[in-house]
């Protein structure tokens, strides 16, 4: 749970960008949190036909979220699953890799590297970080990452943690990966669809897997402290040697949703709990409907939807937090019946 200031920290970072296909627009805002946690990935051109948009809000720190937009991107694009052409067990993959990546020495100079401070006694990451350098997500030479000697070599990790809610897109196909809270909602004929699911430790599903873990929930959060039942990082939750990556207190196991996208579906969003604590799924999507309708940028939008949940006071609770918001427009020009045709005659001529 964060700290406030006295008064919101209103400037933001926005970007936009656009291709044959795809408009986007994001925007973050510190608000009135004391430092930054939350981290974004907006990749328009990933790979041929690819695009990728990602949403990471930390918690303990922002370390973890900013390691996840640098490199999670990069480690769906070098699996064997991806290069096979399965795009699901490609991200589930990558997620899972977030966690190995972090450990030991060269874990531990990368996080240090990304600016956390550092406590020299224990080893464990404090503080907050700075952004990546431009370009340095996209650099082909970090897709090795070899095991090095130190006094690190034994790190398990960050104690510190990360959602993780992502969207590729692959000529007509949306595949949406989410482990935490943060969220993903399509419109399709203006009406909200979610395609990720809140990982709260009251649902059945994920209490099951924490108490036979080990762990118990008090007051809605795991061990009294985690209010996600999954999440990247956290390692102090990860501990037993006993369970697979997928059976610990909380795991980075990503829930994978599939659409083919069509002409009826208008845009998506992907945003951190700072906006769904103050709006619905339905809610936004009428907001971002009336604003297109007006010719509104999307950034724009992104920046108003920001505006509109952050709360005037710290005495109101919602609307205190951290916020990103990442808008993607699909063009309804007929272009995702053509990519369709495409993905289909180049699965044709590979089998």
């Amino acid at each position: 749970m964060g700290t406030n200031m006295s008064y919101p920290k209103t400037d933001k970072i926005s970007e936009e960008g656009e291709n044959d296909l795809l408009i986007y627009g994001l925007s973050s805002m510190q608000g009135w949190r004391t430092t930054m946690e939350d981290a974004h990935a907006a990749h328009l051109d990933l790979a041929p036909s690819t695009s990728f948009f990602g949403v990471y809000d930390g918690h303990g720190g922002k370390v973890v979220a900013k390691f996840c937009a640098k490199y999670l991107h990069q480690q769906v694009l070098k699996s064997e699953e991806y290069m096979a052409g399965d795009v699901g067990a490609s991200l589930q993959k990558a997620f899972f890799r977030m966690d190995e990546m972090m450990r030991g020495q060269r874990g531990w100079r990368e996080l240090a590297v990304l600016g956390d401070k550092i406590n020299r006694s224990n080893g464990k990451m404090e503080g907050s970080i700075s952004s990546p350098r431009s370009g340095d997500g996209n650099d082909q030479g970090e897709y090795d990452w070899a095991f090095e000697e130190g006094p690190h070599s034994d790190y398990a990790g960050p104690t510190s943690g990360s959602t993780a809610c992502v969207a590729l897109i692959r000529n007509n196909k949306l595949f949406v990966s989410n482990a935490g809270d943060s969220r993903c909602v399509i419109s399709r004929n203006s009406r909200a669809y979610n395609l990720s699911r809140d990982h709260k430790p009251d649902l059945e599903i994920e209490k099951e897997r924490i108490i036979k873990a080990g762990g118990f929930i008090h007051a809605g959060r795991i061990n009294g402290s985690l209010n996600l039942a999954r999440a990247i990082g956290d390692m102090e939750f990860k501990q037993n040697k006993f369970l697979s990556t997928e059976k610990q207190i909380v795991t980075a196991n990503p829930d994978i949703n599939t659409v083919d996208l069509c002409d009826e579906h208008e845009f998506m969003v992907l945003a951190c709990d700072g906006i769904w604590d103050c709006l619905s799924s339905q809610q936004l999507v009428d907001f971002v409907h009336q604003e297109l309708l007006l010719g509104t940028k999307l950034s724009v939008v992104c920046e108003r939807v920001l505006d509109r949940c952050l709360a005037p006071s710290i005495t109101i609770g919602a609307g205190c937090d951290n916020m990103t918001m990442v808008l993607v427009q699909f063009k309804i020009t007929g272009q995702y019946s053509a990519a369709a045709e495409e993905d289909k005659s180049s699965s044709n001529e590979e089998n």
